[in-house]
């Protein structure tokens, strides 16, 4: 299977230090490994963090505590914020994506109708500040990979202004 990172859209880098993020845990397992002496237990943490205003990163932490996993894994997704394009309180247009065997449909919803998702889809979509949505995550569970297959779903949104403008771009220099 092809790498999925790849189809991510490369856009310019978001300085996090600008914005007033806030973060929420979504996913948090315990990981024992056996061991001559017994188990060794180590933490993974999903934490999606998000401005409310179209700025949302995921991540996955990994550490020995819980609290250095959730403070790793925080890190991570500042670094890795993207740009959620909305219209209004809710998407440009329906989006399905997949991440390994999570798949995630996305679809715009009139105003008042709030956020229906659950789970990792939910989390993003509330830090990206995405009021009023329709979501159903398909396929597998997992977390890890709902929060990714989410991402990358707004990721590949696109708005109407820039989807007119690079058109418009292409036009002028085909003439």
């Amino acid at each position: 299977m092809s790498n999925p990172r790849k189809y991510i859209a490369t856009v310019d880098r978001i300085d996090y230090l600008e914005l007033e993020l806030a973060e929420k845990v979504v996913f948090i397992n315990r990981v024992a490994k056996l061991v001559k002496g017994g188990r060794r237990f180590h933490f993974t943490a999903v934490v999606v963090v998000g401005d409310g205003q179209g700025h949302v990163g995921a991540a996955l932490g990994k550490a020995k505590e819980v609290p250095e996993a959730i403070r790793k894994a925080t890190t991570i997704a500042r670094k890795n914020l993207i740009r959620a394009p909305m219209k209004g309180t809710t998407i440009p247009h329906e989006v399905q994506a997949c991440f390994s065997a999570a798949k995630v449909f996305i679809k715009p919803a009139p105003p008042g109708t709030g956020l229906i998702a659950g789970g990792g889809v939910r989390a993003v979509l509330q830090m990206a500040g995405i009021k009023d949505v329709v979501a159903k995550s398909l396929g597998s569970a997992n977390a890890v990979n709902v929060v990714k297959a989410t991402m990358l779903a707004l990721s590949r949104m696109r708005d109407v202004e820039t989807t007119v403008t690079k058109r418009h771009a292409l036009a002028t220099v085909e003439v």
